[in-house]
């Protein structure tokens, strides 16, 4: 699927999830959906809810570029810590 979207985890646990495996973990306060805004690629990862509920902010693409379009470098950098 086109990553199209930005989210921002506002409450409750969530996991990444590739070929089967959990590769990342998130919650509260933590991002994702920045790599293929970045990259202009498909979504790398199937993230999932592993609390009883989670809420989640979202962000289009054009928001994401106008507003956190700066902060790119350092997003990039943060991308490299993805297992």
């Amino acid at each position: 699927e086109p990553g199209d979207k930005f989210y921002i985890v506002e409450d409750g646990k969530l996991y990444a999830e590739k070929g089967g495996k959990k590769v990342m973990e998130y919650k509260s306060g933590d991002y994702f959906g920045e790599l293929a805004l970045l990259k202009n690629q498909p979504r790398a990862a199937s993230v999932m809810v592993s609390s009883s509920e989670a809420k989640v902010l979202s962000m289009s693409r054009s928001s994401f570029s106008k507003m956190l379009g700066p902060l790119s470098n350092l997003l990039a950098k943060k991308a490299n810590q993805y297992r």
